[in-house]
């Protein structure tokens, strides 16, 4: 599994923070991380610290907050994806069909008006 960020992709100055190139097992594996460290245990969760997620351009840090914000930043290296607990458990809803078989779709992990997304796309290559 990859992470990056993509800056103004589509000229409308909306970015993206893209999990990318993973298969059923790492989607399971990050699935799992998500469900006992932010919902279970109501920690942050900084994907830098897993081996399976190689960061290429920034790094994504989980956290529970009281409204749904979305992916927050200050320098455009971390980043922090700010969710209510309903918004976690809607992220893991969204997660489970990539935990159940091999796909090539993608999905968006939240519904927020944010200029920055939340793309979750196994089949994606890396954009360097």
């Amino acid at each position: 599994m990859e992470l990056d960020y993509i800056e103004n992709y589509n000229g409308l100055k909306e970015n993206i923070v893209r999990l990318y190139n993973f298969n059923k097992a790492e989607a399971i594996q990050f699935r799992s991380l998500l469900i006992e460290t932010v919902i279970e245990k109501k920690q942050k969760l900084d994907l830098a610290q897993f081996d399976f997620i190689t960061p290429r351009n920034c790094n994504l840090i989980f956290g529970l907050f009281k409204s749904d914000e979305g992916i927050l930043t200050k320098d455009n290296q971390t980043f922090f994806c700010i969710l209510t607990l309903e918004g976690f458990k809607n992220m893991v809803k969204l997660i489970e069909p990539f935990c159940k078989k091999e796909s090539k779709a993608h999905q968006y992990l939240y519904d927020i008006d944010n200029p920055t997304d939340l793309l979750f796309c196994p089949s994606a290559s890396s954009i360097d």
